[in-house]
């Protein structure tokens, strides 16, 4: 699959994969590093899906930055210097805080095994999650399948501007 392609010297290892998502979860303890740059509850957004091959995790920060990268060290960093990029993570981060009520309240969220999504939403008082088969979500079967296809469509931004 394309989708787990490596672009030389535009991603992270896999060493440095669980190391970029810890980051984004503990952004709840510092939320003074985005200062008013976080309009509403949540200071970043991960979609996680579980491949074969790898877990695919898309990651959106309310200050725009936006970044998909792979546990098996494939990936694209700071794709929300794009402006359909940014555009695309300011509505995915809309529909979360619509949603935020039917997340609950997580600790220290695993990555998802095969063929399940989850999200996670790191607001200032903490994380919160859910998770459904990514096929559920897909077909339009699940109450977060909205959540799912903002998400999508960052993909499909990154893809496009990466010219993948």
């Amino acid at each position: 699959m394309g989708f787990f392609r490596r672009k030389k010297d535009r991603q992270p290892d896999a060493e440095v994969y669980s190391e970029l998502r810890k980051q984004v979860l503990q952004l709840t303890l510092t939320p003074t590093k985005l200062g008013d740059e976080v309009d509403g509850p949540i200071v970043a957004l991960l979609m996680e899906t579980g491949y074969p091959e790898a877990v695919a995790t898309l990651v959106a920060v309310a200050d725009g930055t936006t970044s998909l990268y792979f546990s098996n060290g494939g990936g694209v960093i700071g794709a929300g210097e794009h402006a359909a990029v940014s555009e695309a993570n300011r509505r995915w981060l809309e529909v979360a805080n619509s949603v935020l009520p039917q997340l609950s309240e997580v600790t220290d969220p695993s990555p998802p095994a095969e063929g399940q999504t989850q999200f996670v939403a790191v607001t200032r008082e903490g994380l919160r999650g859910a998770g459904a088969a990514e096929e559920e979500l897909g077909e339009g079967q699940h109450a977060l399948s909205p959540l799912f296809y903002a998400g999508q469509d960052v993909i499909t931004q990154i893809r496009l501007v990466e010219g993948g």
